[in-house]
């Protein structure tokens, strides 16, 4: 036993015979509080002791913030034996404590207990035991779904009996976020603000709010609670978890060692720690942190959680898949472990097995919506069809996949081989797509949630992306976002999954403009404000325009500007830099030595040819026609009428077939194709656009399905001519041109010989 432990309990002793009033105690915890939201630790565990006994919860409090858990174990369990009035807050901090070095008997038992003795008389206990009884309600909610509801109504008691009491409402607000009920969360956080302008655990909570809903400002907003509060340890983590996610992993682990620096206790912090280490390959700081977290907890689950988090957000899917699977093997009831391999399971296309983690998740925490959500799309995803075509493997409804995988399948076909000679790279096949006609279901498939702006994702061999059915008619270009996401397969193959993200998004972007005329992002009146106003960020932070974007518009300009940076490293250094620095990476290299080894050039050096190249290439105005947008229709619209007028078929179905790549619901514009195409001698594509036709279900079906009889015929395939002609016969057997058809079919094709 510690010096200090033994001194501890040698002044909580002498102390016990002196007990303070209510009204004195009341102040010191008001008083102990006011220092600890300051961020005063040392100040308030001064404070707290000098009080003896009346202190010792508030001590015990303080001592468990500044990572000193066995000291405020042994403070609280004397508190608890000494029976006096804060006996149950005493009990609780210790069920906690239990429960963080991996005890959960113990926890749950000490738990129990107060939770039991608060259903039977719990009306009449003090806004403080109240508070102590929603906390070990959460205590119990790992194993009884229905003490999620009996935290929060203690809480809310705690509130109504208490109005002074804060940290009722911010644990009600935190366990609201925890379950996914971010506006009551934030109208929570506020009402808190209201009674105590910038509190610093309200602000924090609010910066959580925030990146839930996606928004770039969380990070400031996490800062300006650190500006109250300089120990307020969750915010230094929240801040390392962001800068993780930014793939910034100097910050990450900066950011972790200040919260370590206030609490070694924080297993999160040796989490990111061990994940920076291990994302560079540091074996020996990736065990130091797991010999970290394994002596405040001998089973840390919650580390490999956390480092599964941690691979997956920078797309190391079958590394995230493994810790999730050490995580589980801890802590075989832990639903972020089972909800982590689950959902890892799933983006490596294993349906089966990754269901059945989510269900077993679902089944002890049926508040996860992100699992309900994901159960439920499974449902909806077993309806639909899978296609093996060529390299490819198509899940989509069977309406979709009737009509749009003639036309993708060729064209990713088409891109594989192209994108193969680009890299000198082929990834594994069959190459997973998946197309969602509801774009919430491809949100949920994506990140679990509902609210996704991107149209599409690759998880490597699996790809997922909305319908143009999804969206509004002429909101995005199908055939590019299917070009964008394949393209990933081949960055992400290629570097082992190592690629930062600017530069694996700018590569798809590039690839998408070589693709087609008018395909990808393209300079626009946004980006040349931004680049004239010198707001374009360099191409060292060109990741924070992703994953924390200063505005609403800087995602979509950090998607073009990072494939100008891939087509600048292109014609600098060579059309075999892309692919030399994915390679680089692959090794496991960091991107400083990836651009010294491929491009001689260090990050600050690369960002000024960036500039001076930019300077260059938009030197300046911008003559308008030169701008593309590859979902336009009104443009092609015209174009196909100036096409019809100059009798010019071939151009014309070129321009039809660019307007089927936004919207392929139009059957006049396959009609149009079709004829064109019989026209310009294409029947190929002719047979396609006549099936576009019947399969978009038109009114009159037999027309159609002759039609698609007469085109088969021209291409020179007659065996599906005459099944298809047979077929409008069976239904309308005196359709005359069907007749008509057939007997010309048998005028024209061979006897069968016996």
């Amino acid at each position: 036993m510690s010096a200090r432990l033994v001194l501890s309990l040698v002044l909580l002793a002498a102390a016990t015979a002196f007990a303070p009033t209510a009204g004195a105690q009341a102040d010191l915890r008001a008083r102990v509080d006011a220092l600890v939201e300051t961020g005063k630790l040392a100040d308030a565990e001064s404070a707290a002791r000098s009080a003896g006994a009346g202190g010792a919860v508030a001590l015990a409090e303080v001592l468990v913030l500044r990572g000193q858990l066995a000291t405020a174990d042994s403070v609280a369990q004397a508190a608890a034996r000494a029976n006096g009035a804060e006996r149950r807050q005493a009990q609780v901090i210790s069920a906690e404590l239990a429960a963080r070095r991996g005890d959960r008997a113990a926890a749950t038992r000490a738990a129990a207990a107060i939770t039991d003795a608060y259903e039977d008389a719990g009306a009449t206990w003090p806004a403080r035991d109240k508070l102590a009884a929603g906390r070990a309600y959460l205590l119990l909610a790992e194993r009884d779904a229905g003490a999620v509801r009996s935290a929060l109504r203690a809480f809310d008691a705690a509130a109504a009996a208490d109005a002074a009491l804060l940290d009722a409402p911010l644990r009600a607000a935190d366990l609201l976020l925890a379950k996914y009920n971010a506006p009551d969360a934030k109208a929570s956080y506020e009402a808190v603000l209201r009674k105590k302008a910038d509190h610093p655990r309200a602000i924090l909570g609010l910066a959580r709010v925030e990146e839930f809903e996606g928004k770039g400002s969380a990070l400031a907003t996490a800062r300006r609670a650190l500006a109250g509060n300089a120990s307020l340890t969750p915010a230094h983590l929240f801040i390392a978890k962001l800068h993780l996610e930014a793939e910034a992993d100097d910050s990450a682990r900066a950011a972790a060692r200040r919260a370590l620096a206030v609490d070694p206790s924080a297993v999160e912090g040796w989490a990111t720690i061990g994940a920076v280490a291990w994302l560079r390959g540091d074996s020996a700081g990736f065990r130091d942190a797991r010999a970290s977290a394994a002596r405040l907890n001998p089973r840390p689950s919650a580390f490999y959680v956390t480092l599964a988090d941690a691979a997956s957000r920078q797309r190391r899917y079958a590394d995230a898949e493994r810790f999730s699977a050490q995580a589980l093997a801890l802590d075989s009831s832990s639903v972020p472990a089972l909800g982590a391999l689950g959902t890892n399971r799933l983006r490596a296309g294993d349906i089966a097995g990754g269901r059945v983690f989510i269900e077993r998740a679902f089944e002890i925490d049926p508040f996860n919506l992100w699992h309900k959500n994901t159960l439920d799309l499974l449902d909806e995803l077993a309806t639909f069809r899978t296609t093996g075509m060529g390299r490819f493997e198509f899940v989509a409804p069977a309406r979709e996949a009737d009509l749009l995988l003639p036309l993708l399948s060729p064209l990713l076909e088409e891109a594989y081989d192209k994108l193969a000679a680009r890299y000198d790279y082929r990834p594994p096949t069959p190459v997973r797509l998946e197309i969602y006609e509801r774009h919430a279901d491809f949100s949920v498939r994506t990140v679990g949630l509902t609210g996704l702006g991107a149209l599409g994702v690759s998880f490597g061999r699996v790809l997922a992306m909305d319908a143009p059915s999804a969206r509004a008619k002429g909101s995005f270009n199908w055939g590019s976002t299917a070009w964008h996401e394949l393209a990933h397969t081949f960055t992400l193959g290629l570097s082992g999954n190592r690629v930062p993200r600017w530069f694996s998004e700018g590569a798809s972007v590039l690839d998408e403009r070589r693709a087609r005329p008018g395909w990808g992002a393209d300079v626009s009146p946004a980006f040349m404000t931004a680049l004239r106003a010198n707001e374009l960020r360099p191409v060292s932070t060109l990741n924070d325009g992703f994953v924390r974007p200063r505005n609403a518009g800087e995602v979509l300009l950090s998607y073009y500007q990072a494939s100008l940076v891939c087509e600048m490293i292109e014609a600098e250094f060579g059309a075999k830099a892309l692919g030399d620095m994915l390679r680089a990476w692959g090794e496991g290299l960091e991107t400083p030595a990836v651009l010294q080894r491929v491009l001689r050039v260090d990050e600050p050096t690369l960002d000024k040819r960036f500039g001076d190249w930019l300077a260059k290439r938009f030197v300046g105005t911008i003559d308008p026609d030169t701008l593309r947008n590859d979902s336009a229709l009104e443009p092609l619209e015209r174009e196909a009428a100036a096409r019809v007028r100059a009798l010019d078929d071939e151009g014309l179905a070129k321009v039809l077939e660019r307007m089927i790549w936004i919207w392929p619901y139009d059957q006049d514009v396959h009609v149009k194709l079709a004829e064109a195409s019989a026209r310009s001698g294409n029947p190929g594509r002719a047979v396609r656009a006549r099936r576009a036709v019947v399969a978009l279900g038109p009114t009159d079906m037999l027309e159609a399905r002759y039609q698609l009889a007469r085109a088969l015929l021209a291409a020179g395939d007659s065996a599906a001519a005459r099944r298809e002609v047979l077929g409008v016969l069976e239904q309308a057997p005196t359709f005359e041109k069907a007749q008509a058809l057939l007997l010309e079919l048998r005028a024209t094709t061979p006897p069968v010989r016996p």
